[in-house]
This record gives structure tokens, C-alpha cells and sequence, in this order.
């Protein structure tokens, strides 16, 4: 595939931010209950796929526009998540201040979730920590300045 760049390409259609990330898990319980008791996302609705069976548990973090969509694929492999394959790499969820990485860091310790340190960077200014969900995709807690 060749990229060119035409006067007529200028002019793009709107887009306007992420609306929510679909995540193809192993036990879709295990999934839910992990986002809610970790997280604190709860259930929007459950919504069957159009096709192929198996459905989608979408979820939210109350107050917030973060959406996750939990999928269930009858055909899916069952392996565990694996970064360095082709496709999704990890999910950064932003916190609103650098102190609250050290209060997720107490909430993780206190609920036995495994999680690496948190990273102080000066360029740019940012913070972060990474814990894994049930099916070891990263979820990276980020803040930046």
C-alpha cells in the first residue's frame, strides 16, 4: 500500500477521540468481575455479535467516557495475551494527578494485585505503572504534566 498526499486529502473527515476499546478475553466472568473489583467499572449492557456467535460485556468507569467492551469469541484461541504479537500492544487508562499512582499503588498492594513500580520521567514530565488483567493484557496507569 502506497501513502500519497493529495490536495484532496486535505480536508478529512471529523474524529473526535476514542470512543471505546474492544478487548477479546478468555473468561469473560473472570474478566468482568477483575474490572470491577480492580478498576471499579461496572456492567453498561451485554450485546451479542452479529455474527459467529458469543457476545460483548460492555463496561464503564462511572463519571467518566471509559468504556471497555469485554468480548467473547466462541472460536478464539484461549491463549494467553501476548504483547509482542501483531494487534494490541497494551491500554493506557490516565489518572488526573502523580499522587494517584501512589494511591492505585496502596489499592493494588491492598487487594494482592501484582503490579510493577511506578516510572518517574522528566521528558516529557509523566508517570506510570503497569498492572495485568486476567488474560495478562497490560493495563498501564499514566499521568502526565
Amino acid at each position: 500500500m502506497t501513502l500519497t498526499t493529495h490536495a484532496d486529502s486535505a480536508i478529512l473527515p471529523s474524529l473526535s477521540g476514542l470512543h471505546h476499546l474492544g478487548l477479546t478475553v478468555r473468561d469473560i466472568e473472570e474478566s468482568e468481575r477483575w474490572y470491577a473489583e480492580v478498576l471499579g467499572m461496572v456492567r453498561v449492557f451485554v450485546e451479542p455479535h452479529p455474527t459467529g456467535g458469543g457476545h460483548t460485556v460492555v463496561i464503564n468507569r462511572p463519571d467518566t467516557f471509559l468504556f471497555l467492551g469485554l468480548d467473547f469469541h466462541p472460536q478464539a484461541d484461549l491463549e494467553p495475551f501476548d504483547e509482542r504479537r501483531t494487534g494490541l500492544d497494551h491500554v493506557a487508562l490516565a489518572v488526573e494527578r502523580r499522587s494517584d499512582l501512589d494511591a492505585w499503588t496502596r489499592r493494588l498492594d491492598a487487594l494482592g494485585v501484582e503490579h510493577g513500580p511506578i516510572h518517574d520521567q522528566d521528558q516529557p514530565i509523566h508517570a506510570a505503572m503497569v498492572l495485568r488483567d486476567p488474560d495478562g493484557i497490560p493495563v498501564e496507569l499514566f499521568w502526565a504534566a
